[in-house]
């Protein structure tokens, strides 16, 4: 009975013994093997066996999140013989920093890494999750604390760079490949929120009120270059007007003085050698007569100038005369046309037969005394 006791512990040991000598690894696992308490080898994916109470797998220290029912995300530690190689997230409560300005705020980060070197994770380093939070902690505070807080919020891109750089030279001596650091969320004070906001209100309305300040500047601007335009096409469209007009008045003006001068020629042509110059003084002096008479304090005594007046009359008729070609009588025949050198005179060829008083041409011939004399028997 004892002897089947023995036998039967025995082959359980043997049993475990070979149960624990076989290890199967998976893909982007590997194990750190000791033989007798010391490094041996790291065991890869796949089958891998160990000597019983000889060679073991060594732990080391992982961190990893947890759910519960409710959906609640908790972070948890423990150890594990199996390291992984994968890239993994370390991520932290929050904590508070200082800024420079003396500003405390609370950072959230997290951390990617990946272990490039099992070795190293497994010996160089304790509690590889642990210092890598630690590292990330008082990095965090260091750089946040050279900056104000402005430059904070505005520079988190700045702040991973500086971050991956400082902890990635640290961890290289732990066999860890630091891949990214990100700052998730920046919390300042509440009262520091407040004034924030108002500040910011305060800049967007300052924004608005120089936008609209441009918005008029500018339309005022355009309104003047466009009445200045304006006034320019106006200008120039009166200078265009006035050019033609002128234009316009000259080529009338042109036209009459050719329709005059051809009038003239013809006229000339018409009368005998020396009497157009009669014609044209006496046809003015007539056109002028009535414009004499007009106004208030016009006095004129009559015949003005008739000598004149006649012999104008009688050169327009002789005018009519010549243009018609005949002059019919009474009994329809055309008597012959007198000499030249016995024409009667204007004053007799249109019935006017002159006083019997001598009498002086005008009060310009009769001098000033006859003048006198008639403005005394007209009173």
């Amino acid at each position: 009975m004892i002897t089947l006791i023995v036998l039967a512990v025995i082959a359980l040991i043997v049993l475990l013994g070979v149960t624990s000598s076989f290890k199967i690894i998976g893909q982007a696992e590997v194990m750190v093997i000791e033989r007798l308490g010391r490094f041996h080898r790291v065991a890869r994916s796949g089958l891998n066996i160990l000597i019983p109470f000889v060679e073991r797998p060594r732990t080391i220290d992982v961190r990893y999140f947890e759910a519960d029912v409710s959906g609640i995300k908790r972070i948890s530690s423990g150890s594990s013989a199996r390291i992984d190689l994968r890239e993994q997230v370390l991520n932290f409560p929050s904590q508070p920093v200082i800024t420079k300005d003396n500003v405390t705020i609370d950072i959230d980060a997290v951390l990617y890494y990946r272990i490039a070197d099992p070795q190293k994770a497994t010996y160089a380093v304790q509690n590889l999750p642990y210092a890598l939070e630690t590292l990330t902690r008082t990095t965090l505070r260091n750089i946040v604390g050279e900056i104000e807080l402005d430059q904070t919020l505005a520079s988190r891109d700045v702040i991973n760079r500086r971050m991956r750089e400082v902890i990635e030279d640290a961890a290289m001596g732990w066999g860890v490949d630091v891949t990214r650091v990100e700052l998730q969320s920046i919390e300042p004070p509440r009262d520091i929120q407040q004034s924030m906001e108002l500040q910011m209100r305060a800049e967007r309305e300052r924004r608005a009120a120089v936008t609209n300040a441009e918005a008029f500047k500018r339309a005022a601007i355009l309104e003047s270059e466009g009445s200045r335009e304006s006034q320019i096409r106006k200008a120039e469209g009166e200078k265009e007007a006035a050019i033609l007009r002128a234009q316009g008045l000259a080529e009338a003006r042109l036209a009459m003085a050719n329709a005059e001068a051809e009038a003239i020629q013809r006229i000339a042509g018409a009368l005998p050698p020396g009497e157009g110059a009669m014609y044209m003084l006496g046809l003015k002096y007539l056109e002028a007569l009535p414009a004499l008479t007009q106004g208030k304090g016009t006095t004129i005594f009559l015949p003005a100038e008739a000598m004149g007046v006649m012999g104008a009359l009688g050169a327009m008729k002789e005018v009519l005369r010549a243009g018609t070609g005949r002059t019919e009588g009474e009994d329809g025949t055309r008597p012959a046309a007198p000499p030249r050198s016995a024409a009667p005179a204007p004053s007799t060829a249109l019935g006017y037969t002159p006083p019997a008083r001598t009498a002086p041409r005008s009060l310009l011939e009769a001098g000033p005394a006859a003048a006198s004399t008639d403005d005394a028997s007209g009173s």
